[in-house]
């Protein structure tokens, strides 16, 4: 009787330990659950048909075109810059506020390790990024997007030690996995919904070619794009 109830008891133990791992796991790379910070990915409740297209690693040679379109349709977004790229590119890092769009922090080089990282090196990540952010543009960023969209306790407790709000999105157009521009644009198309944050990389033509179709799609079904700041009615800097 007591090995029954000892082996009831520990297959109950294994399967809540299984469900508290993969709990934990899909917290770390859906960002969108909050799991271990507060996370805005969309506005919830919007009356007006508004979206906020979002660019990240940036900014690149891509993000001028990117930027031409976004005047043709009047429409704001942000960029979430990584800081190497900021150096390398800082006139067009200025054409992204000279030009009324929103610049968030994106770490200063995108470690691929990023969710392996002390709290410390986070930190670190974070405040060189805001540094030569508001070198170049003079602005330091309220905004935080994590390399991956990976959280976990130490990013949380890096960001509380920066005071920054976490970005994440409730649109994600994959662009930098799916190769052909069509299925980019059709992916995004088929899931928007106004109150979106919506994921793209300016980083490559097919991105730009995507939006070439995504940018008269918005307007024609009556949708502006907005800076996130303005989604969500946050501050954008410090």
């Amino acid at each position: 009787m007591l090995i029954g109830i000892f082996g009831y008891s520990f297959a109950w133990f294994l399967v809540i330990l299984l469900l508290s791992v993969g709990l934990t796991a899909w917290g770390t790379f859906d960002i969108r659950l909050g799991y271990f910070i507060p996370t805005f990915f969309r506005k919830k409740s919007h009356a007006q048909r508004q979206v906020a297209l979002t660019f990240d690693d940036g900014p690149s040679p891509y993000t001028a075109e990117v930027l031409q379109l976004l005047k043709t349709y009047q429409f704001k977004a942000t960029f979430f810059c990584i800081g190497k790229q900021v150096s390398a590119y800082p006139h067009i890092t200025r054409m992204i506020i000279d030009e009324g769009h929103t610049i968030g922090n994106h770490t200063y080089s995108h470690p691929k390790s990023f969710g392996f990282l002390k709290e410390r090196e986070i930190v670190t990540e974070l405040e060189r990024c805001n540094l030569i952010i508001q070198q170049i543009v003079g602005k330091k960023p309220q905004f935080f997007r994590p390399p991956f969209g990976v959280t976990n306790p130490l990013v949380a407790k890096a960001v509380q030690y920066t005071k920054q709000h976490v970005i994440g999105w409730s649109n994600r157009s994959l662009d930098t996995v799916i190769g052909d521009d069509d299925k980019i644009y059709r992916r995004v198309r088929q899931k928007l919904k106004s109150g979106d944050i919506i994921l793209f990389h300016d980083t490559s033509q097919r991105t730009v070619d995507a939006l070439k179709q995504l940018l008269p799609y918005l307007q024609k079904q009556g949708y502006i794009s907005v800076s996130v700041d303005d989604l969500l009615n946050l501050q954008g800097y410090e």
